[in-house]
């Protein structure tokens, strides 16, 4: 019989793996390292994320020296088993560190992950006006500050023509599942944001676009999208839904806009009870097609982008200036919404000139950007205390005076709550926009 150089490789692997010395005792040798060798690949991740009652797995181990190794598994620091497989089935939410151990002759090799249990009930956070992170589809919970926010929406689910929807964003590393995770153990409601397809950061309509609104207002295949969702919200154990359908940028801006009345009938009805359900709005001239949305729990008023900046020759300025949120909320108290239920929305992003023309303005439509608030940090480190930095042509934002203003009006007149968009484009610390925010509230 022939011997394979792979064969003979493999067999001397294996020697190794048990750690056997030449008259076959394991533990002779008082150099050897005792190993743990992760076949299936269950530490391979720094954290698992379940559910409480669901069973996080480690099993598929490999120990050396085989059979002389002491096996200790530890929960936060405590020996629970000394088994070579582990099944950790929590009994509630947190954050848990999950140790293995392997000791030979006074040497210890170790393991380590940490699983995320999301719990099966929560108890909510207490707070008088809300205070709320938008995440765009690019955002994780990493980006939220826990402590600075009362509810958090995610849009990780785009609407498609045919009614289904693309979740990407969400299942990507489980970013739907950490988010609910993080925000359920701070007792934060998490609700899923539903967009058709957006312009970019300023995440708003993009021209002629009609993916959402087509979805919704054919009968064919609104029940499809409402079904979707339903099943979305509740396999990610979300706590409801904010209907953002900015397909307002084109000829058929009136009937998508008015099929949100039927299609937010529908989603309330099809939602367990309790669950919330809200809808961003405009302040634009499209604000007069809206149906009725009294039935949402509450409005996200996007008052924060005026569109008098950008465009041929248009001149150079902020584009969300304190007096846009307050006629933006004007708009919607005359149309008879009340002050309980509406929050405005407060940008963290700016607006930069690339191209000017003669006259210094705006040189046309494709000669400005639109840059993260952590970008603009990144190129101005005092950029959180001004409006305007001195980069390209000119860069206009919200710091956080500004944001102080706004939320202090917002407290002031008595409105529902404030939101940031997008809170991924955000900091953490003492720089943080959504900080201000929530502070401002208080």
């Amino acid at each position: 019989m022939k011997i394979r150089l792979t064969d003979m490789t493999l067999f001397g692997c294996l020697l190794l793996a048990v750690g056997c010395t030449k008259d076959g005792d394991a533990t002779a040798d008082a150099d050897f390292h005792p190993r743990i060798f992760d076949r299936t690949g269950v530490f391979s991740s720094p954290s698992m994320i379940i559910s409480e009652g669901e069973t996080a797995a480690f099993s598929g181990l490999l120990f050396s020296p085989a059979n002389h190794v002491d096996i200790s598994w530890k929960v936060d620091g405590v020996e629970v088993s000394t088994d070579t497989v582990f099944a950790f089935t929590p009994d509630g939410g947190g954050e848990f560190t999950i140790t293995v151990e392997a000791t030979n002759a006074g040497k210890t090799a170790m393991r380590t992950s940490t699983v995320l249990v999301n719990p099966l009930s929560y108890t909510l956070k207490p707070y008088n006006r809300v205070a709320m992170s938008y995440l765009s589809d690019g955002g994780t919970a990493a980006h939220v500050d826990w402590n600075t926010v009362t509810h958090v929406t995610f849009q990780c689910a785009r609407v498609l023509p045919d009614g289904g929807l693309d979740v990407t964003a969400g299942q990507t590393d489980q970013a739907a599942d950490e988010v609910v995770a993080r925000a359920h153990n701070n007792g934060i409601p998490v609700l899923l944001g539903i967009a058709g397809r957006l312009t970019g950061l300023d995440g708003w309509a993009l021209y002629e676009s009609n993916d959402f609104g087509s979805a919704i207002a054919n009968a064919a295949t609104r029940p499809l999208v409402v079904q979707n969702v339903v099943d979305y919200v509740a396999a990610r154990r979300m706590d409801g839904v904010d209907i953002m359908m900015t397909d307002i940028n084109s000829g058929a801006y009136a009937s998508n806009l008015a099929a949100i009345g039927p299609f937010l009938a529908d989603l309330r009805a099809a939602l367990p009870a309790g669950a919330l359900v809200t809808v961003t709005v405009a302040v634009g001239w499209q604000h007069w097609e809206y149906p009725d949305v009294s039935a949402a729990d509450w409005l996200n008023v996007r008052g924060f982008e005026n569109g008098l900046t950008v465009g041929v020759g248009a001149p150079r300025g902020q584009p969300s200036p304190f007096q846009y949120l307050v006629d933006g909320a004007n708009i919607w108290l005359n149309k008879g919404v009340p002050k309980d239920k509406i929050v405005l929305g407060i940008p963290a992003f700016g607006l930069r000139y690339d191209a000017i023309d003669d006259d210094g303005n705006n040189r046309d439509w494709g000669s400005y950007s639109y840059v993260r608030y952590s970008d603009i940090l990144a190129q101005d480190s005092g950029a959180d205390q001004q409006e305007y930095i001195d980069v390209a042509h000119g860069l206009y934002y919200n710091g956080i005076p500004l944001v102080r203003q706004k939320a202090g009006f917002i407290k002031d007149e008595g409105f529902k709550g404030a939101y940031l968009w997008a809170g991924d484009y955000d900091v953490q610390g003492e720089k943080s926009l959504m900080g201000a925010i929530s502070n401002a509230l208080k």
